[in-house]
């Protein structure tokens, strides 16, 4: 006899919310206000490279090379501007400095129009809710300015809790929280390795949130979503 589901798990980024507008254009508006003008197509493409650099030389912001978010993003938005020709160590701390501040507030976030229903309508069903995402220490502060904090029981960030998606160890750290067992949980998500495969290699129930429809993945349609709106009705067929 299956257990009847008491907890939903949640991926953030690219799940409840997304950045508001392009790295290479966030970056450029803080850059001009340091008297600075940067073309926001060659700093994305910048960005992108060293992004793929550092998450490859220091994985999950190099907590065991003895960095952190903070420095590891500050090493990220330097090597960037740095590539875009910007040279003065000074200025180039500045911008970064300001930029790892910035994304703690709400003009850099979008939060789906879907979101916030779908968590009230989980609440209201009885479910508590809990966060597992690859994201740095700024994800409480983040939550809150966009409103949605005070809807999850706790938070586990890959920075805080040392290891990142897809490691089983993440999720490990979660059903611990949740104190029970794994098919008693489901965990939503938009990635299909990191959310979808191994969330349901560990017996919770993984639903992948597929807002851009793609068909080459290989997932059964009951456990897709295109919009949390069908994410109620899912999880009712788990709790009785």
């Amino acid at each position: 006899m299956r257990a009847p589901l008491r907890w939903v798990l949640w991926d953030v980024k690219d799940t409840l919310l997304k950045v508001r507008s392009s790295v290479g254009e966030q970056y450029c508006k803080e850059a001009e206000r340091m008297g600075l003008s940067l073309s926001p197509v060659e700093v994305d493409a910048a960005f992108r490279q060293v992004y793929r650099q550092y998450s490859n030389r220091y994985p999950n912001y190099g907590i065991r090379q003895g960095l952190d978010g903070q420095s590891w993003w500050r090493g990220v938005v330097r090597d960037t501007l740095s590539q875009c020709g910007v040279q003065e160590p000074a200025l180039l701390n500045t911008v970064a400095n300001n930029l790892y501040h910035n994304f703690c507030s709400a003009d850099n976030w979008e939060v789906f129009p879907d979101s916030k229903k779908a968590l009230e309508s989980c609440s209201s069903l009885g479910l508590k809710l809990g966060v597992v995402s690859n994201f740095d220490n700024r994800l409480e502060a983040i939550l809150h300015v966009c409103g949605l904090l005070s809807y999850f029981s706790f938070l586990i960030t890959s920075e805080e809790a040392g290891v990142a998606k897809p490691s089983p160890a993440i999720f490990n750290q979660a059903l611990q929280k949740c104190g029970v067992p794994a098919d008693s949980v489901a965990h939503i998500g938009d990635h299909y390795v990191n959310d979808y495969l191994t969330s349901r290699s560990m017996g919770i129930h993984g639903f992948l949130l597929d807002r851009h429809k793609d068909d080459q993945l290989n997932v059964p349609q009951e456990h897709r979503l295109s919009s949390l709106d069908e994410l109620p009705s899912r999880l009712q067929q788990h709790m009785n």
